[in-house]
């Protein structure tokens, strides 16, 4: 199968065929199956924040492809979109890995559990798979456990570095119904090092049976590594002095995940977290720090805390996307929580070097190489929220004023590019409202761009506020709906660019 990720090729084709012929548009298997890879669904339209439930009736191409025995090469795709940052959820690839593990064909079934250890990470993303795999077997006589997938997630156990699976064990204890105790049990897991075994014994057994195995014993160093973190994890989860617990997480920078709820109510306990939290965790909780009363205004943590959000260093090393601040910022400035359950008051400081952080971490967003056209509805609808957020979508739109207009004709970039010649890869439109039913057609409009400068061109329609605004269905593949916003929009529109979907 050749992956719909070879960019090179698929641009030249269009390029070829510019003159708008269906042929070099066409949306085949191969296409749905990367679009499925990417956020769930073989459609031209992705909703932000959709929770909906992954099924077999989504990936009727992946099932397609299988049937026609290109299971290994799905496979290869499925790892490509997993490793390379192409999935805007990971749950689709996931589903698609535990689809090849249980299909008719031995060497699909081959490829997809050699191709687990790479594709699951950590805990959660093989709970989730082995979640999948008994809804897949929901209705049949046969149980999940037989000996490739025993085999697959012990050498998954087996493969991982034995203080950093400690740490993971410990932080992601179970999720969908599964925890390691379960996993571990029903795999028939065979510790092929002494480190996975304390740690198999710990989840299965407890911390008392760990101690009566090792104790007196000669450790190696990995071992003792091991024993020495468990030992702290359980004196946290144990403990009720706030001094003993801040001075625990200072010492063995320990997260936020091992703590108990209760611990989450000290300020002292907070303050250790600070100093060695990641700074995507530190923007996501702001409101719960200020709901504590954490961060008193101009105090010596809240300077610090100050310089820290606003470091370049420190931008740069948390990878955060500007949108992910822009929407962390406007829930902490809004001061109140979901349904304003929880109100507090922000931090004008902090707010400060939130919007400074903003700024820098433009460097953090890759380039896509490709001339973009981006399209601001100026019309009406403009003065809603962004679905799921506290962002309003004239700030989510560029922080574009808005100005009175009567109607939304998403051609009409397309058409000024087109009268002044201007060669463009993608359209981006980002509107409220729906489309004026006297407007040209978007498609043809399109087509027209993409013959008269010769180039390849795409086109995405974003409606903010997920009212449900669409281009009209048609098979082409330089069209994608854009269903509300969010971080993940922006994968879709960078795949849409090179090719990848």
């Amino acid at each position: 199968m050749e992956p719909s990720g070879k960019s090179s090729k698929c641009s030249r084709n269009h390029t070829q065929n510019a003159s708008g012929d269906a042929c070099s548009w066409e949306i085949n298997d191969k296409v749905r199956l990367c679009r499925f890879l990417c956020y769930g669904s073989e459609q031209q339209k992705y909703t932000a924040r959709d929770e909906s439930r992954i099924s077999v009736e989504n990936a009727e191409a992946l099932q397609s492809l299988l049937q026609a025995g290109q299971g290994s090469e799905v496979v290869e795709e499925i790892k490509r979109f997993a490793q390379d940052g192409r999935a805007s959820r990971f749950e689709p690839c996931f589903f698609a890995l535990a689809l090849c593990s249980q299909h008719s064909e031995l060497k699909t079934r081959q490829a997809a559990f050699k191709a687990l250890k790479e594709i699951c990470r950590d805990p959660t993303h093989l709970f989730t798979f082995i979640n999948f795999k008994t809804q897949l077997k929901e209705g049949m006589k046969c149980g999940i456990w037989g000996r490739a997938l025993r085999k697959a997630v012990s050498d998954w156990y087996n493969a991982q570095d034995a203080v950093i699976l400690a740490a993971a064990m410990t932080k992601c204890k179970q999720r969908e119904g599964w925890s390691h105790r379960d996993v571990l049990r029903l795999s028939h897991t065979k510790p092929v090092h002494e480190a996975i075994a304390v740690l198999s014994k710990y989840v299965t057994k407890g911390w008392a049976e760990v101690q009566l195995a090792y104790n007196d014993k000669e450790n190696s160093e990995e071992v003792a590594k091991v024993l020495a973190y468990l030992e702290v994890v359980e004196k946290v989860k144990h403990s009720c002095d706030e001094t003993e617990v801040a001075a625990l997480i200072e010492e063995h920078k320990l997260e936020r995940e091992l703590l108990l709820t209760d611990h989450l109510k000290s300020k002292q306990v907070w303050h250790a977290l600070l100093k060695e939290m990641p700074l995507p965790s530190v923007v996501t909780a702001l409101g719960k720090m200020a709901l504590n009363k954490v961060l008193e205004p101009e105090s010596p943590e809240t300077r610090a805390l100050c310089d820290r959000i606003q470091s370049d260093t420190e931008v740069k090393k948390s990878k955060l996307h500007p949108f992910s601040l822009l929407v962390a910022t406007e829930k902490y400035k809004k001061g109140q929580g979901y349904q304003a359950k929880t109100k507090w008051k922000p931090d004008s400081d902090i707010l400060k070097a939130l919007d400074s952080a903003f700024y820098r971490s433009f460097s953090n967003a890759n380039p896509v190489g490709k001339r973009f056209v981006v399209a601001v509805d100026v019309s009406n609808s403009m003065s809603r929220t962004l679905k799921g957020t506290s962002v309003i979508t004239p700030v989510a739109a560029a922080a574009v004023a808005m100005v009175p207009a009567k109607s939304t004709d998403c051609t009409l970039p397309v058409t000024w590019a087109t009268e002044n010649r201007e060669a463009v890869d993608v359209f981006v439109i980002l509107t409220n409202n729906a489309f004026w039913p006297f407007c040209p057609s978007p498609v043809e409009t399109l087509r027209k761009h993409r013959q008269k400068t010769g180039s390849s061109s795409k086109l995405v329609v974003c409606d903010l506020t997920g009212s449900g605004s669409m281009v009209e269905d048609i098979e082409d593949r330089g069209l994608m709906n854009l269903c509300g916003f969010d971080l993940g929009a922006f994968s879709i529109i960078r795949n849409l660019a090179l090719d990848l979907i």
